[in-house]
């Protein structure tokens, strides 16, 4: 949470000593609500940044030269005019005044950066493919679909957990480098896997698991951390919203036990990994015949998805689907509503 101190904050514009209160604010806002909700382990405690090195204007205070390779910063603090040295590759002046939200002066152990946080609009134009699917996340395989399409679980943690071990008597900031470089290999997959998925499809379906209960379960919690379910779903849902899709949650109740073609119910163990219908002599694999079930499970929960699922606006005017829900999340935001970047 960051401080400024009363000597610095007389001198500072007005939208920037601003900003710095909305961050402290959103700090104690989310360590309360972490409480409120009783978050397991951290709760996000605010602490002060005495040593803040930053410091960020809004849309006032700062003035950019038309080339683009100078800024001039014209509260009383005294900062006064900078010479921008970057990626020749980035032309901030190629962006309306209007379009930047955000300046941050950024002071690191190289220097000094300036960071431009600009509102942009994604225009995405979805190709109907006419292609209706349900996954199944799973521990072997990454997910199923109800084609019977499989990914192959990369498995980033168990591939880095024995390095994590050769590391442990290293210092810890290389184990935390190691850790980190761990985490942005699973987003990154995760990332492509559902911008494929979500190109390919016209409506996807998935089972609305309670991921942070299943992780209590100490044989299961390391596979389930390590498939990174709640990452690939976070994207395919960010993903649908951009191309207007819907995704749609259904329960996971008997999703692996019913049976796709019949709806015969055959209970099975988590070892049984073959789906046999002694109803109607369907054999499956077990992940395909639940894929199948939740695909089943979503059109008959919103019947409007199985017809034209981009024949409605929404109120931006673009086009959204008729079979959302409260189950089906996200699907009514404008893939013009992307968030600020910094």
């Amino acid at each position: 949470m960051p401080t400024i101190s009363m000597s610095t904050a007389s001198h500072l514009n007005s939208q920037a000593r601003q900003a710095a209160a909305e961050r402290a604010w959103f700090a104690i806002s989310r360590f309360y609500e972490n409480c409120k909700q009783k978050k397991p382990g951290k709760k996000g405690y605010p602490k002060f940044q005495h040593d803040n090195r930053s410091v960020e204007y809004k849309t006032t205070g700062w003035k950019l030269e038309a080339d683009g390779k100078h800024i001039t910063f014209t509260d009383g603090c005294g900062i006064g005019r900078l010479r921008l040295v970057g990626n020749p590759s980035q032309k901030i002046e190629a962006f309306p005044l209007k379009q930047i939200k955000r300046v941050r002066i950024v002071h690191r152990a190289d220097g000094y950066s300036i960071q431009f946080g600009v509102q942009s609009e994604i225009q995405v134009v979805h190709q109907p493919s006419g292609r209706q699917v349900g996954i199944d996340m799973g521990l072997l395989s990454y997910y199923t679909d109800s084609e019977g399409h499989t990914v192959d679980n990369p498995r980033h943690y168990r591939k880095a957990e024995q390095k994590l071990k050769r590391l442990h008597r290293r210092l810890s900031r290389k184990q935390k480098k190691s850790q980190n470089r761990k985490k942005a290999r699973s987003e990154d997959f995760a990332r492509k896997q559902a911008s494929t998925l979500v190109t390919s499809s016209d409506l996807i379906a998935y089972e609305h698991l309670q991921i942070r209960n299943m992780v209590k379960n100490r044989h299961l919690a390391k596979s389930i951390h390590d498939a990174g379910w709640g990452t690939f779903l976070r994207w395919v849902k960010h993903y649908g919203s951009v191309h207007g899709i819907p995704v749609l949650a259904v329960e996971p109740q008997f999703t692996s036990q019913d049976c796709s073609a019949c709806g015969t119910r055959v209970k099975k163990s988590l070892s049984v990994r073959t789906h046999i219908c002694p109803g109607c002599g369907v054999v499956l694999d077990r992940d395909h015949n639940a894929a199948r079930c939740i695909l089943q499970k979503a059109l008959a929960m919103y019947p409007g998805a199985q017809g034209n699922i981009l024949d409605e606006e929404n109120a931006w005017g673009e086009p959204t689907s008729t079979a959302l829900s409260a189950m089906a999340t996200q699907q009514v935001g404008s893939r013009n509503q992307e968030p600020l970047r910094l």
